[in-house]
């Protein structure tokens, strides 16, 4: 198996980071495998989704509504107010996803990009562990 970190600015706003290009950049050449791509963080997660046309409010609006920021709702203390909801966070978007490789490319459909999804306002800075096992 080999590994490869990339460390990824959100800044202290909702993000949704597009990881596709890096990690493509990382696999080429690699042949046929698994890659998985894991945040090893309790307030993030990584999805596979379109970008741009709006998706990325969509979510974030989506997230805001099942999840909202009120500061009430949330048993989970620290960091700025209604930060227990980043917390719940990984229940709806895991913290790692698997895709196939065959020749070095990852196998995604023709919309699908590998996103980071980070709500956290508290974490400005992301690590994305990437493994690619070949066959």
């Amino acid at each position: 198996m080999e590994t490869h970190t990339l460390h990824v600015r959100t800044g202290v706003t909702f993000r949704c980071v597009d990881l596709t290009p890096d990690i493509q950049s990382w696999l080429d050449g690699r042949g046929d495998g698994l890659c998985t791509v894991f945040v090893p963080h309790a307030t993030a997660g990584v999805a596979l989704f379109e970008l741009g046309a709006g998706t990325e409010d969509d979510v974030e609006r989506a997230l805001a509504e099942l999840l909202p920021r009120e500061e009430s709702r949330w048993r989970h203390h620290h960091g700025s107010p209604g930060h227990g909801r980043d917390h719940v966070l990984p229940a709806l978007i895991a913290p790692s996803v698997t895709i196939p490789v065959v020749g070095g490319r990852m196998t995604l459909g023709t919309w699908q990009s590998v996103v980071l999804v980070d709500p956290n306002l508290d974490n400005p800075e992301r690590t994305v562990r990437v493994a690619f096992l070949s066959g």
